[in-house]
């Protein structure tokens, strides 16, 4: 527990102990530059501590206290009287700024959500703005033990702690070594965990360790293990890692990525091509680069963030034209089997980029530009199940291919679930490729997208494939953790969205692509939107996921996550007599999917949009329009009593459209 805080000591030990040695200890723990006005704001706070606390008796103190899932440290934690109060200081302030309590907030709910101990305890966030004016404060419980973020200053600081304590009759009692003891078990985003690693955050520090999630660790070790002894022997090696949705594919991927360490010879690079995924990727490390002064602009951030993370298109078309061996030995193909096949790789290669002769599809090619390398290189491909959502992709049997035809000398280590239909879409053998051996621990088993509820995918699994009552039992073991509602009413939808989330939690409209009549109901998914923004952007600012206006496609959200969804369900895959109907809307009118492909890229579209919420979901179906014969009524009604067979409740505002029932 130690490496959790900086600094950690009784009250009676902080406040005899001098601001000098106190800073000391901190600073000898603190990885990151200091920079003065840092070393200054921590002696601003010791002194206001010091003052306000002294008297109180028995207690314990941390500075720099770690937040699971975000890989980040609150700036002081009390244990005080039972009571857990998460001290966010903003020295010099003169305001409380609402993005300021929502930090503070945000971390009280992560250490109730992430941190064993504090699962029953009651965690109190204070915003501590030095120089602001004193507020009158009300204690609000979030029904879960976590209240609402409190306002202090400098001077009031002690009243509203012992306000606190007055208030709160009997609260559960913290036993300091258990509490101390207890284990972390943090899910953070796809955005959080780049993030953390970026900054040379461990692995460990951000993802759980409970006994269901080693097989991330164990993973992650056996790849690193893969590449060192592909090094050392000088061997060509490719690896096929399958999972769950939401196992952690990505993040293995992104730990490699970004785990460089001393050794640049085994320099790796993360590439998608999922334009979304790798835009708000770089933008992220970018920002959040800036912010810890490790780079002085956001466009040299920018720059640096794209060396470890790129677009699969880019690669690809740079070493096009450039013929000599990439500067990575290692690559990262996420999501590899939407790899294209040669019928599309080459009109692409022919009409997009002029190349009339290109003749392989673009898992050969990838493999030929990294086979470039005159002594050794690893691939290590990320294999989603369920994930195909575009035309002329050309599954696991295009890499299968290319390496029993083309490369029989590389090593191929395969996930033992790789060839499981889930992965493979069809079947799939390795038997003809060459030093092809299959791994059981390159396969991740259990999702981490949801910590609430990690058989939601199984779940909607169920649901997609119009199996009611195996969705029902499913979701009858997790409900109580993870709701799932469906309305008619989009206000509705919104109402329960927005009651829902706190903090800084995530929450946005999300749509299929081919959801184009939804658009009467306000929900536009042709209108473009920047990925970056919509994910990234403060809650005051229009353009994010936050506002509910603009909406996010399969397309945008793949890859990425939100702690609430709203989910818009339209006629394109609509409930009919008892079985899924497979729509497209072409010009004026609803045309059937005919192809057995087509009919398969809708329904991941639909796995996709279900499986994206980590807390919860509202699913919004609409009424439809008898005037209106793009919308008629029959389109939706059935899936909407389809949704609630699968034990799906549902919603409404009253009549004065003010209270949801």
């Amino acid at each position: 527990m130690s490496n959790r805080a900086f600094y950690a000591e009784s009250l009676t030990a902080f406040i005899a102990e001098s601001p000098d040695a106190i800073v000391g200890k901190i600073t000898q723990n603190h990885t990151q530059e200091l920079v003065y006005q840092q070393t200054g704001a921590w002696i601003t706070q010791i002194e206001i501590l010091q003052t306000a606390l002294r008297g109180l008796g028995e207690g314990y103190l941390f500075f720099e206290f770690q937040i699971p899932r975000m890989g980040k440290r609150a700036d002081v934690l009390l244990i005080y009287k039972n009571l857990i109060f998460i001290l966010e200081f903003k020295v010099g302030a003169q305001d409380y700024a609402a993005q300021d309590m929502r930090q503070a907030h945000g971390y009280a709910i992560d250490l109730h959500h992430f941190h064993e101990g504090s699962h029953e305890k009651i965690l109190i966030p204070i915003l501590v703005a030095t120089g602001a004016p004193p507020k009158n404060n009300t204690l609000t419980d979030g029904a879960d033990g976590v209240y609402e973020p409190l306002r202090a200053n400098s001077n009031n600081m002690a009243s509203v702690i012992q306000y606190c304590v007055d208030e709160i009759d009997q609260p559960p009692v913290i036993e300091l070594q258990a509490w101390l003891n207890s284990s972390y078990k943090p899910t953070p985003t796809i955005i959080e965990a780049a993030q953390a690693l970026y900054a040379d955050h461990d692995v460990n520090d951000i993802a759980r360790n409970d006994a269901g999630a080693q097989n991330l660790h164990v993973t992650s070790q056996a790849l690193q293990e893969i590449i060192h002894q592909a090094r050392l022997q000088r061997r060509k090696t490719i690896c096929f890692v399958t999972g769950v949705p939401g196992a952690g594919k990505t993040l293995v991927g992104l730990n490699i990525a970004t785990n460089v360490g001393s050794d640049k010879e085994e320099q790796a690079v993360f590439l998608s091509g999922n334009g979304p995924l790798v835009e708000v990727l770089t933008e992220a490390l970018a920002r959040d680069s800036v912010q810890r002064h490790a780079h002085k602009n956001k466009a040299t951030a920018l720059r640096a963030a794209s060396a470890s993370i790129q677009n699969i298109h880019k690669f690809r078309d740079e070493y096009i034209k450039d013929l000599s061996a990439p500067n990575e030995h290692v690559v990262i193909f996420d999501e590899a089997q939407r790899a294209w096949d040669q019928e599309n790789t080459s009109k692409f290669m022919m009409t997009k980029r002029g190349q009339k002769n290109f003749a392989q599809s673009e898992p050969e090619f990838l493999i030929s530009v990294m086979d470039r390398h005159e002594d050794w290189c690893v691939i290590i491909a990320l294999i989603g199940g369920g994930q195909e959502i575009n035309t002329g992709e050309a599954g696991l049997q295009g890499w299968a291919d290319a390496l029993e035809l083309h490369f029989p000398n590389w090593d191929v280590y395969y996930s033992d679930k790789l060839t499981q239909v889930e992965y493979a879409g069809r079947d799939v053998s390795f038997d003809q490729v060459s030093n092809a051996q299959a791994v059981s621990s390159l396969h991740l088993a259990i999702s981490m997208r949801s910590f609430r509820a990690e058989k939601l995918s199984h779940m909607v699994h169920h649901v997609i494939h119009n199996n009611p009552q195996a969705a029902i039992e499913i979701y009858q073991s997790f409900k109580d953790k993870f709701p799932i509602v469906v309305t008619r009413d989009l206000q509705a939808a919104k109402a329960w969205i927005k009651q829902r989330s706190r903090a800084n939690e995530t929450k946005g409209v999300i749509a299929s692509s081919g959801a184009v009549r939804l658009k009467p109901e306000g929900i536009f998914v042709k209108n473009r939107l920047s990925a970056a923004d919509w994910f990234l952007n403060e809650q005051d600012d229009i353009r994010s996921c936050h506002f509910l206006e603009d909406v996010a496609t399969e397309f945008d959200i793949q890859g990425l996550e939100l702690d609430w969804c709203l989910v818009g369900w339209d006629a394109d895959y609509r409930y009919i007599n008892g079985q899924f109907e497979h729509w497209k809307f072409t010009g004026t009118t609803w045309k059937r999917r005919q192809q057995e492909e087509q009919q398969r890229y809708l329904e991941n579209a639909y796995r996709v949009l279900l499986t994206r919420a980590r807390q919860g979901m509202v699913i919004f179906v609409p009424r439809g329009d008898a005037q209106d014969g793009t919308r008629l009524p029959r389109f939706f009604d059935q899936s909407y009593d389809y949704l609630s067979s699968c034990g799906i409740n549902s919603i409404y505002l009253n009549k004065d459209k003010t209270r949801i029932i």
